[in-house]
């Protein structure tokens, strides 16, 4: 196991153990920040403080998901001391209707070039419900919001998301 080697003082597992894991967790710090030098940033810090806290880490679970859970708290830091809004939508009027939803096709790189598009807030909270699947009171709790403001920035989040898909599939015809 590469943990146990690093941790036995073969400097030739940390690297392996970077190549193993790097573009996945920058994948998830861009996903989270929406900046490719902002993510760099966050992955080597992430990589920096997991290489020195790789005592620490118990083998409760694998190295990547313990890797990721520092990855996202340094993007979600890096979001809080940007100072990102997330609307407190507790006091904000009605949920907007969500209706039927209908099934449409979108390519992969359109849907990551409309994600790029939606407001700090709104971004935050999708790609950690959608592609980290983190539930609404993980959000909640690591972003410090309302469970409430969660779950209004998801819906809203999601509705924009489709309505920025649409516009982009309306320019493609």
């Amino acid at each position: 196991m590469l943990v146990r080697r690093c941790l036995d003082g073969d400097v030739s597992a940390y690297r392996l153990l970077y190549d193993r894991y790097s573009k996945a967790m920058y994948n998830t710090a861009l996903r989270i920040v929406n900046s490719a030098a902002d993510a760099e940033d966050i992955l080597q810090e992430a990589f920096t403080d997991a290489f020195l806290q790789l005592k620490s880490f118990e083998n409760k679970s694998t190295f990547g998901a313990w890797l990721k859970q520092i990855v996202v708290y340094k993007s979600i830091n890096f979001l809080k001391k940007k100072r990102i809004s997330f609307l407190d939508m507790e006091n904000t009027g009605d949920m907007p209707d969500t209706g039927e939803e209908e099934t449409i096709w979108y390519t992969v790189d359109t849907i990551k070039a409309s994600i790029k598009e939606l407001p700090d807030g709104y971004r935050t909270v999708l790609s950690l419900s959608l592609f980290e699947g983190y539930d609404h009171e993980e959000i909640a709790e690591t972003l410090g919001l309302a469970h409430s403001t969660v779950r209004s920035q998801y819906i809203r989040g999601k509705q924009k998301l489709i309505t920025l898909l649409k516009i982009r599939a309306a320019h493609e015809q």
